[in-house]
């Protein structure tokens, strides 16, 4: 297998894991352990803390290690965890339960970054775009299949049985990373962890294309995390519709995702950049300004419509946007650069589920809903008044950034 394949069917196995446990958690915590809303939402929250808390040194490490070896060692802790997780449903043990689930996702945190630091190196300049598709593509295929496979293995076997299949999954992705190729390193003088960061930080603030990226994805990140909390209500309360719908509503966001990613992979050399790198963004718009005209009684269709757009443009924007971010980044900062808009990504979901809690409460969720398209609208702007419009072709970016 080439280094590519390997690379690509690792992030199947690991993305699958990964999904397994993000659905499973809150359904294993219920009937395995009896956890009550609060208990359920703080092991919930174990796994998504592992992006806040994992990124900024795995960003490092990262950059300063062999990128084979980040691999492998991503693999290893998601297997270790998810073992332990299963283990620790048999024993009965929540405790252990939680920091296996926290192990886990750490793992998957590192083979993100390690796998964006990879793939340049593994393939040319014009094969870029097409392999951010491959390799994007198995999270937004676990996505959509994960939650149906699993509403059937739960039914039919045990808790711990769950996260086994999660370990095995983990073990295959291992398994295929153990003979990834051993890259060269460029000599790097030892600096302090935080100056590292910052340099990192730096680059980002002082990068007409990437501070905008950055700035795209936490508003829009922001938007979609309201939009979540915001949906059912909007559907039931705003429009007589059934809570069921939202259901169907990300799964024709999970469908839409996978579309687009396939899509973005095939046109990659085929069309210009800054046309994806705007339609990501505005089609959200246009998917906001659907939400907001939702019918009375009726709202499945056009809601359906809505999300599948929501998937479509934004999953197209993020193969683009991690290309252009590849190849402006010096490969000795992918890590650290990838990190902090990461963290900056992750970090404002929260954010973003608590305001669209506090504005739905304060203000009604058609207010509420009125502020995410405001905010689609933002990030939609950042793209339209920045460098990113202007990016024609990767191979003209990637000379312009020798040259620079």
């Amino acid at each position: 297998m080439r280094a590519l394949d390997r690379l690509v069917a690792s992030s199947y196995g690991l993305n699958i894991a990964d999904q397994i446990a993000l659905v499973a958690v809150p359904i294993v915590a219920a009937t395995a352990f009896g956890a009550g809303a609060s208990t359920i939402g703080l092991l919930v929250a174990c796994q998504s803390m592992a992006h806040l808390v994992g990124s900024l040194p795995f960003g490092v490490l990262v950059d300063r290690i062999q990128p084979r070896s980040a691999v492998l060692a991503s693999a290893v802790l998601s297997l270790a965890g998810f073992a332990a997780a299963a283990l620790a449903i048999a024993a009965g043990a929540i405790l252990p339960f939680a920091g296996a689930i926290a192990l886990a996702g750490l793992g998957i945190v590192l083979y993100g970054l390690a796998s964006l630091s990879i793939l340049p190196r593994i393939v040319t300049q014009a094969e870029l775009a097409g392999a951010n598709a491959a390799i994007s593509l198995p999270r937004s295929v676990a996505s959509l299949a994960v939650p149906l496979a699993l509403g059937l293995a739960l039914d039919r076997t045990g808790a711990a049985a769950v996260f086994w299949a999660a370990a095995a999954c983990a073990l295959s992705a291992l398994v295929l990373t153990v003979r990834l190729p051993v890259f060269a390193l460029r000599p790097m003088q030892r600096e302090a962890l935080i100056l590292r960061l910052a340099k990192g930080a730096g680059f980002v603030l002082r990068h007409p294309m990437l501070l905008p990226i950055t700035f795209c994805a936490v508003f829009w990140n922001f938007a979609f995390s309201m939009l979540v909390v915001l949906a059912v209500p909007v559907i039931t309360q705003g429009h007589g519709g059934e809570a069921t719908l939202f259901a169907g509503a990300m799964a024709a966001f999970g469908l839409a995702s996978v579309a687009g990613i396939f899509v973005a992979g095939r046109i990659a050399n085929r069309i210009a950049p800054r046309m994806v790198l705007m339609f990501g963004p505005g089609s959200s718009v246009v998917a906001a300004g659907m939400l907001l005209a939702l019918p009375q009684g009726d709202p499945g269709p056009l809601l359906l419509a809505a999300f599948f757009v929501l998937g479509f443009g934004p999953s197209m924007w993020l193969v683009t946007q991690n290309t252009v971010r590849q190849l402006v980044t010096p490969a000795h900062m992918l890590g650290r650069v990838n990190a902090v808009i990461q963290t900056a990504i992750y970090g404002t979901r929260p954010l973003g589920a608590l305001a669209g809690g506090a504005v739905g409460t304060a203000v009604g969720p058609q207010a509420g809903l009125i502020v995410v398209a405001l905010l689609f609208a933002l990030s939609f702007a950042v793209v339209l008044a920045s460098r990113l419009t202007t990016v024609a072709d990767y191979g003209a970016l990637a000379l312009a950034e020798e040259r620079a």
